[in-house]
């Protein structure tokens, strides 16, 4: 089934709320707004007025979980300090998910390396999400998208490591690329299931450095911003992405394109396909 992504170059918090109404599915219940706080000394996280009306619109709760390294969201200490010391806590009301454990297991039966993730209990809590992702380089994943926040995401700490291990979290930085990469489009399947399709995806192509916000010391955005990607698929409006990056003809595309070709980054997107929750065939609808 080809899905619907909608797209404007104009990047304004006014329009991230325009293309969600435009999806035509409004999320009920308790919303998870699922966010990336930003590592502490990044500069290109997006910052949590740009996210307001759209927040505000679903009435929802921001929600994150730890990291599995050193940094300063790796307990949750420092990581409501980091959210106090970005902003968000002078918006929203904060959830991390992982706070206190023990986490929630969720089965992956059809998994291709991964038969289960491990995510933040408190997701029980919710009804649907909202998620919210800047879309850029990474360092492991080549780029970070809609998929890469359902599964890294919303794992816990130590489902991070887990998903990063591909089964064994001792094997955090030496397991096969390629597998991991899979285990993301596994996990982020899970989350997909668990909320039964209630969720809405925003991807913003703005300040797109080859690093992701989880760098404290990231390279400057390389390329233009491009614009706002809204789709109730998470495959297809992380295609869309990649596709308008190709399409465009920034001078610094080849470097954006080096890190995600060289992570083989479309493989997430290829493995979460054949798991079958999503489409990469898709209609971008452009609204000015």
């Amino acid at each position: 089934m080809c899905a619907t992504v909608y797209f404007s170059r104009d990047i304004t918090p006014q329009k991230v709320l325009e293309l969600y109404r435009l999806t035509g599915k409004e999320l009920t219940g308790n919303v998870a707004v699922k966010v990336h706080s930003g590592e502490k000394g990044n500069q290109n996280f997006l910052r949590p007025e740009f996210w307001k009306p759209v927040i505000d619109h679903v009435g929802g709760t921001v929600v994150e979980c730890n990291t599995a390294y050193n940094g300063q969201r790796n307990t949750t200490e420092k990581h409501r300090k980091l959210f106090e010391d970005h902003g968000w806590l002078r918006y929203y009301s904060v959830d991390l998910l992982d706070a206190e454990g023990p986490d929630l297991e969720l089965p992956i039966p059809n998994g291709k390396v991964i038969k289960k993730t491990f995510v933040g209990k408190d997701i029980a809590a919710y009804d649907s999400m909202l998620v919210l992702s800047h879309f850029k380089g990474h360092p492991m994943g080549g780029y970070g998208g809609a998929l890469k926040q359902l599964s890294i995401g919303c794992a816990s700490s130590y489902g991070k490591a887990y998903i990063h291990g591909v089964g064994d979290p001792e094997n955090f930085w030496s397991s096969d690329h390629d597998s991991f990469l899979e285990a993301m489009a596994d996990a982020a399947g899970s989350v997909v299931e668990f909320f039964q399709g209630n969720i809405v995806y925003v991807n913003v192509m703005k300040n797109m450095s080859v690093d992701c916000d989880c760098c404290a010391v990231a390279e400057d955005p390389c390329i233009a911003d491009i614009g706002i990607l809204v789709s109730t698929d998470p495959i297809a409006i992380d295609q869309a992405c990649i596709d308008l990056v190709y399409a465009c003809s920034d001078p610094g595309k080849p470097h954006l394109l080096e890190r995600i070709e060289s992570r083989n980054g479309i493989h997430t997107i290829e493995a979460a396909e054949a798991l079958g929750y999503g489409s990469r065939a898709y209609t971008l609808q452009e609204i000015v």
